[in-house]
């Protein structure tokens, strides 16, 4: 009976050393910091690596200094030309100063969760939903800066802010294709009147080339007529020079005033 009584009470120093050492010793990955509180007080920043705290008097909380992938709820947002969309998007950041992310607020995760659902509608509710569409690189650089600069006195990092989704409802779907293919339309005529423009310019370059040299505007109508014959046509129309019909008028007034002089030398 004795010797049990003196067994125990090895015993009994012995587990009061392990469970001390238990919560004494902390191990920490490389990763992840420790903000140590000494009776409440903040007392500083630990890690990477092995940690000894004093039992019952000082606490750790871990802190992971990782980057965090925070997708964003999709948001109900307002557009400046008042169309009403759903929008998504994606957050990455991480932590930077461990103890001020543990004491200067409660839960920095859903803190920055919060405030990336009133920034997106924020900012996105001040442009129009061709800017939502078109410049998404803008918008994301936008928001970002904003998060980042809130987030400061978090001890929070925000590098990258992302656009996801952007969901219109049908019939504004269809409405936005009307005024694409209209818009397609309108870009259809005005390169086909630039098209005319430049042919008619070119036209009437070739034409003063042409009526500088009478022997060159010969030569283009035996060309054209070449180019009929080489055609399967029934019926072949011979174009008549303006040239050649001025020269068989003056030629006809030559002879109708030589004419009327030989009348007019006969004797009476």
């Amino acid at each position: 009976m004795t010797g049990d009584l003196g067994g125990i009470a090895i015993l009994l120093p012995v587990a009061a050393a392990v469970a001390l050492l238990w919560l004494a010793v902390r191990v920490l990955r490389e990763y992840e910091r420790g903000v140590v509180f000494t009776l409440g007080r903040f007392s500083g920043v630990r890690g990477p690596g092995l940690i000894l705290l004093i039992p019952f008097v000082q606490q750790m909380q871990r802190v992971d200094l990782r980057t965090v992938v925070m997708d964003v709820p999709s948001q109900d947002v307002i557009s400046r030309d008042n169309v009403s969309v759903k929008v998504n998007a994606v957050v990455y950041f991480r932590v930077v100063d461990a103890d001020r992310a543990v004491i200067e607020v409660d839960d920095y995760m859903g803190a920055t969760s919060q405030l990336a659902q009133t920034t997106l509608r924020s900012v996105l509710g001040k442009h129009d939903l061709d800017e939502m569409l078109a410049e998404r690189d803008k918008l994301n650089r936008d928001i970002q800066e904003i998060l980042d600069s809130q987030t400061d006195a978090w001890g929070i990092k925000v590098g990258n802010v992302e656009i996801k989704h952007v969901d219109i409802d049908e019939s504004m779907v269809r409405a936005i294709a009307r005024q694409a293919e209209a818009e397609r339309n309108r870009r259809g005529r005005i390169i086909d009147a630039e098209g005319e423009q430049q042919a008619a310019e070119k036209l009437v370059e070739a034409a003063r080339a042409l009526s500088a040299v009478p022997e060159a505007m010969q030569l283009r109508y035996l060309s054209t007529l070449q180019h009929i014959a080489g055609e399967r046509n029934s019926t072949v129309v011979f174009p008549v020079p303006m040239d050649l019909l001025r020269g068989l008028g003056a030629m006809a007034s030559a002879a109708g005033q030589a004419a009327a002089r030989e009348g007019s030398r006969e004797p009476r």
